[in-house]
């Protein structure tokens, strides 16, 4: 059994929500990036977020967006936990802290030992790695050998990678989006397949 947690991201639907409350994992996602095509609206974060299962952190999804938007959305009580995705840095994250108290998880794009070390320095409260925004491809996963504080693990994964991740690199979560879609759509039976082989830890 895999202690892993498990972060499904880009839920825009209201059949998203029904799955994600029967398989319960940790944390899900609303991406409120406007060049993302899993978008979601403030309005429609909100509805969503009201028919989440309580024990699920709802997250929000950010790419250089104004501190005061953030914290707004935050203080609303629409996300629980903020992900920034852009290119904020420690001191955007002080700004953040001085208008909300929610976590922070700053994504961090790994393609060599600078990105491990900025990403080890990162004042945020959890670090993602990841491949890029949304590429929906794997980085070079050796990097990791050199991180030594707990992460979110993003970029490429899927039914077929996933196991291999969760018995290598035992990261703090997994992190997916596009591996759980099909046409572009969450899908209900890859979300519970994601789910099982995490926490069974095999195929």
């Amino acid at each position: 059994m895999s202690d892993t947690k498990i972060k499904l991201c880009g839920l825009s639907r209201v059949c998203d929500i029904d799955v994600v409350n029967e398989i319960l994992p940790e944390f899900i996602g609303f991406v409120f990036w406007d060049k993302s095509k899993r978008q979601v609206s403030d309005e429609l974060a909100k509805k969503l977020k009201k028919m989440l299962d309580s024990r699920i952190k709802a997250v929000g999804v950010f790419v250089d967006e104004t501190p005061q938007r953030v914290a707004q959305l935050a203080e609303s009580g629409t996300i629980d936990v903020i992900q920034l995705h852009g290119n904020e840095d420690d001191s955007y994250i002080s700004e953040l802290r001085k208008l909300t108290n929610k976590p922070v998880i700053k994504a961090f794009k790994i393609s060599d030992i600078t990105d491990i070390q900025n990403a080890e320095n990162s004042s945020a409260e959890f670090i993602m790695a990841d491949a890029g925004k949304g590429t929906g491809r794997r980085f070079d996963w050796s990097l990791l050998e050199a991180l030594h504080r707990p992460y979110f693990l993003a970029g490429g994964l899927s039914l077929d990678n996933i196991a291999e991740a969760v018995n290598t690199l035992h990261p703090y979560a997994v992190d997916v989006s596009s591996g759980i879609e099909t046409d572009g759509l969450k899908d209900k039976n890859k979300m519970r397949e994601f789910v099982r082989i995490v926490r069974n830890g095999e195929k």
